[in-house]
């Protein structure tokens, strides 16, 4: 697929070209062997090295890991889209594709990570990067023909022998000595160069027109059109026996090295190799149970981007165990480009790539693997009061053996991201910058409010139309404000004033004339920017859907204003703000001065929200699925009662358990249903997993997605309560400013935890409704207050397994 351009112009090229030349003394090119393909992560294996581009910044630049070192970050400090290494060096390609650099990192080298530049262009880009022993190729995005430098004499401009100028490629990958490319009329495979292993792999893949292709040491793999995958080239250690129960499109992304291959199952993100010296000699049990969203190959290892956190995994002969591992932190799963996706965007692109870009996928998807659930003991009252999982393995770490099969699909919800531009929480939050230089005609009135219609593209059919009736009875109650109200009561949008995001635009505490206070979200105003109509269109969803909603604790929704290009909502104002501000913002943490430090108050919040979202999924007509359920959408009125907010991503629900097809998983990082994430299928049970993540955060005081203290790298409290439940430890990972709960504290965490990890499912079906949520902290909030007959006549209510 051919990349959209980033705009770069003439005299940026020349400023950077300046700046990397004053960086690059001139000296031979260094000599290197490479199993080369564009990435976003490379390896060069003469000396274990493993570099990545990293997620989360505005600028995508590269980090590497070499020798137990802590990440290094690579000059010069710019954007790349894709990465490609080989035995000594490897490469970047510049985003936008004018520019490409190399880097060595023989620890032996004086210029180990300076950069050389090797090709620049004001007009010409590249794609396609792909690193051989003696040479780099790349394909020309709008010839499609390919262009290949020879490493060692590249300083005196001399060429890696090509395939001319006449032959278009749709894709091309580089091995030891050749370079083969997919011909972009036919499917066929073409290799050049002067090994004689690339004309054996040629005449191997003569028969069949190929969709994809990877190269190795001595072979080379790839789906064919009819999604079969076929390897061909050398078999000394059976590199080339695919194995045999393998189904069509069954492997979504390969690695091949010096005599082993290596592929990601579409399916579940499971890693599966073959050909080495012996059967086992890849099989690792760092691999276990992990889903990779992406894998590179060097000569006898392998690494991986887990889907869990975007984290880096080593593995094989030739790396060292110790550094399993790396302190990379996140690194992007595929190049963040300018133009709109022709394919599926991935979720969470936007935060991952710093709002500077979205990455594209296939579309093509299919569920998780189901892996069977042991059965679970409900807990039954205890026969004496008191804390019993600080005592013994009871019977409550049966429950918990369901994260074996949560398994790293439980992490899956990190992939995901705010496709809208919200607030994220924690520290992969959206900052969306004041439009303060163009404030607009505070004289032009705005329109009466309107109660536009949801989105009912992604819903069935029966519910099209539905809305707009049922919104009318509480048409009435909302106001329509002029936009000079909506200005003075914000003091004119300063940033003094603003208090958060949301999933249209900026969030403001406004005060109006009559005294209110309230909360305006303004939209984004630009009709340029590229996500103006989802903005929009998130504006409709949350007017049409509030206008109509009315529960204690829903945030209630007072009036809106339209007037050209703005568009704005009043909301009530919660003075005690956030779920998330009280659990992680850094005032809170060093002062411990939270008022939601009892387990009494958080099981209190905990139900609260509940019950919102319960209405929302059994009462509302028609039910509603929210989409974004997170702490940082749970807001906290004067009362301290829990109150659901923000409603841009929301859909129109089916009957109960029934399911929609979206056509993109949208969800924020950390909450989203790793099944919907992974299969496009929404249900109310969606809801019901981010609910489960929340109660996560209210047991640990930990973020949905966290820096990890044993090495620096991300991870979901999903994953770091997991194993502490399997090994009896709940009580080391309860949230340490809120103190020991008492014996009838005790019992009521014991529930919030039981139900916590029932609600993070990796199977939607295996998960409690919300009624059956409520139910339980019902009961926990009256063992809190030590209520008998709330205690005797409240029951567990969850689904056996």
């Amino acid at each position: 697929m051919t990349l959209p351009r980033e705009p770069f112009s003439l005299t940026a090229a020349i400023l950077i070209t300046t700046f990397i030349s004053s960086l690059i003394t001139p000296h031979d090119w260094w000599l290197a062997d490479a199993l080369g393909l564009a990435s976003t992560t490379a390896i060069t294996y003469g000396t274990p090295t493993v570099c990545g581009i990293v997620a989360e910044s505005p600028t995508q630049s590269i980090q590497c890991f070499q020798n137990g070192q802590i990440a290094i970050s690579v000059q010069p400090n710019i954007s790349f889209q894709s990465i490609s290494g080989g035995k000594s060096f490897f490469c970047g390609l510049r985003s936008g594709g004018f520019a490409l650099l190399c880097w060595e990192t023989s620890l032996s080298s004086s210029n180990r990570f300076r950069p050389k530049l090797i090709y620049h262009s004001g007009s010409v880009a590249l794609t396609d990067l792909a690193v051989g022993d003696e040479q780099v190729c790349a394909r020309e995005v709008n010839s499609r023909m390919v262009r290949c430098w020879r490493g060692r004499d590249n300083a005196s401009g001399v060429l890696f022998s090509s395939p001319g100028e006449a032959l278009w490629f749709q894709t091309i990958t580089s091995g030891s000595g050749f370079s083969c490319g997919i011909l972009l009329n036919d499917g066929r495979v073409l290799c050049w160069g002067k090994s004689d292993v690339g004309a054996e792999i040629q005449t191997g893949f003569e028969k069949v027109n190929m969709s994809s292709l990877v190269a190795g040491g001595s072979h080379a793999c790839g789906l064919s059109m009819n999604g079969t995958l076929v390897c061909r080239g050398n078999n000394d250690f059976g590199q080339l026996n695919v194995p045999s129960s393998t189904s069509t499109f069954q492997f979504s992304g390969l690695a091949l090295g010096a005599n082993f291959t290596c592929a990601i199952r579409r399916k579940n993100g499971f890693v599966v190799c073959w050909g080495g010296r012996n059967i086992f000699e890849y099989d690792s049990v760092v691999i276990t149970n992990v889903s990779f969203e992406l894998i590179s190959a060097g000569l006898n290892f392998v690494c991986g981007v887990t889907t869990s956190n975007l984290s880096v995994i080593c593995w094989g002969p030739g790396w060292s165990s110790s550094h399993d591992n790396l302190p990379l932190g996140m690194i992007i799963p595929g190049p963040c480009v300018q133009g709109p996706c022709t394919s599926c965007v991935y979720p969470n692109s936007e935060t991952l790539c710093g709002g500077s870009g979205e990455i594209c996928r296939s579309c093509r998807a299919e569920l998780p693997l189901a892996l069977p659930l042991p059965p679970i003991n409900q807990p039954t009252q205890a026969s004496k009061p008191g804390f019993s999982l600080f005592k013994t393995k009871n019977r409550l770490l049966l429950v918990f053996a369901i994260v074996g099969s949560v398994g790293t699909f439980a992490g899956l919800c990190t992939i995901v991201f705010c496709l809208r531009t919200g607030l994220c929480g924690s520290w992969l939050n959206c900052h969306d910058s004041v439009r303060t230089e163009s404030f607009p005609d505070p004289n032009v009135g705005c329109s009466a409010a309107r109660v536009a219609n949801v989105p009912t593209s992604l819903a069935s059919s029966s519910m099209k139309g539905s809305l707009s009736g049922s919104s009318s009875k509480h048409g009435d109650k909302i106001e329509s404000f002029h936009l000079v109200e909506l200005s003075t009561a914000t003091k004119y949008f300063s940033t003094e004033n603003k208090i958060g995001a949301g999933s249209f635009g900026i969030v403001y505490k406004g005060k109006l004339a009559d005294g209110r206070e309230v909360a305006i979200k303004r939209g984004h105003t630009s009709t340029r920017n590229k996500k103006f109509q989802e903005k929009e269109s998130a504006f409709d969803s949350e007017l049409a859907l509030l206008s109509r909603l009315h529960h204690k604790h829903l945030v209630k929704l007072v009036g809106s204003c339209e007037a050209n290009d703005e568009r704005l909502l009043v909301y009530e104002y919660m003075s005690n703000g956030s779920l998330h501000d009280h659990l992680h913002s850094k005032e809170n943490v060093e002062k411990n001065s939270s008022n939601v430090n009892s387990w009494k108050m958080r099981i209190k919040i905990a139900l609260g929200a509940a019950r919102g979202v319960e209405y929302l999924h059994n009462y509302a007509v028609p039910t509603i699925i929210h989409r974004d359920i997170k702490s940082s959408n749970i807001l906290l009125d004067a009362n301290w009662n829990a109150r659901v907010s923000d409603f841009g991503l929301s859909l129109l629900g089916p009957g109960s358990n029934q399911e929609i097809m979206s056509p993109k998983a949208v969800g924020t990082i950390g909450y989203i249903d790793p099944e919907y994430f992974v299969s496009n299928v929404l249900t109310a049970r969606s809801d019901v997993y981010g609910f489960g993540v929340v109660l996560l955060e209210l047991l640990t005081g930990k973020k949905a997605l966290f820096r990890s203290s044993e090495d620096g790298g991300p991870m979901t409290v999903v994953e770091y309560v997991g194993p502490r439940i399997m090994a009896g430890e709940l009580q080391s990972m309860l949230d340490k400013r809120v103190g020991q709960p008492d014996p009838n504290e005790g019992e009521a965490v014991e529930l919030l935890a039981y139900t916590a990890m029932r609600c993070v499912n990796l199977e939607g079906k295996g998960r409690p409704s919300m009624t059956d949520i409520v139910a339980n902290l019902e009961r926990a909030l009256a063992l809190c207050e030590d209520d008998p007959f709330s205690f005797s006549t409240t029951t567990i209510s969850l689904p056996s397994v």
